[in-house]
């Protein structure tokens, strides 16, 4: 069983008993063609029906338990102080660096700003202490190349499983990868927002809080089903 709080509807474990025998039952009667037995616990999936059907959200709705890292380096403007800077030596970028975690929406569950000198692990181990104290719902985390085994044995203290997705070496240029793809998506949105083009704030607090604003704006817009023109095509 799931070490999360169990939602209301989720089944007890005596209702469990009661059910397990006929879905064991139905699953040896269709097994699967590949010979794959599932990735994840019949209980679960279980759970997870009955949570939709009794609250009517659509499956992209489900609460997720996977998150998605990643980090981008920008310039900042003049009169930032320079102790709260650096230069990124990979992507050759002076400035800060902004960390997210994103959920499988694309929705912002943490961010940090660093200096843009600050290694990916210690980007990582922030995000992930953030993600763990905001939620225990979070039990996977998706991060690229350039996070290496220290964010891995980091996730492992704090109960999130880090996996390194490999880029395929014979890829050329920008190819999407499977899922991460989604936080590269959210790392464009913010693009739409002029203010966060660049890193105008004095205090990296502010430039986090200016990340949460901008989500603010884009959950709100996908509630009510409204869109706002770009300032780059105004």
């Amino acid at each position: 069983m799931s070490m999360n709080k169990p939602y209301p509807s989720d089944l007890t474990d005596e209702q469990w008993e009661l059910v397990e025998p006929v879905i064991t039952a139905w699953k040896a009667r269709h097994p699967s063609v590949s010979g794959h037995q599932g990735k994840y616990a019949m209980r679960e999936i279980v759970n997870a029906i009955l949570y939709q059907n009794r609250t009517g959200c659509r499956w992209e709705f489900l609460p997720p338990s996977l998150v998605l890292l990643d980090t981008q380096s920008i310039h900042v403007a003049v009169g930032v102080p320079a102790t709260t800077t650096g230069r990124d030596a990979a992507k050759r970028v002076p400035g800060r660096k902004r960390c997210l975690a994103v959920d499988v929406l694309g929705l912002v569950v943490a961010v940090v700003v660093l200096a843009a000198s600050a290694h990916e692990n210690t980007a990582g181990i922030a995000l992930l202490d953030q993600v763990a104290g905001q939620s225990g719902s979070v039990k996977k985390a998706l991060v690229d190349q350039d996070f290496k085994k220290k964010v891995v044995e980091h996730g492992k203290n704090v109960g999130i499983d880090v996996e390194i997705v490999e880029r395929n070496p014979d890829d050329k240029g920008f190819v999407p990868q499977a899922k991460r793809w989604i936080v590269e998506q959210t790392n464009g949105i913010l693009m739409f927002y002029r203010r966060l083009v660049r890193d105008y704030e004095h205090r990296p607090a502010s430039s986090r809080s200016r990340v949460l604003w901008a989500m603010t704006s884009v959950m709100s817009r996908r509630l009510t089903g409204r869109t706002i023109a770009s300032w780059r095509t105004a």
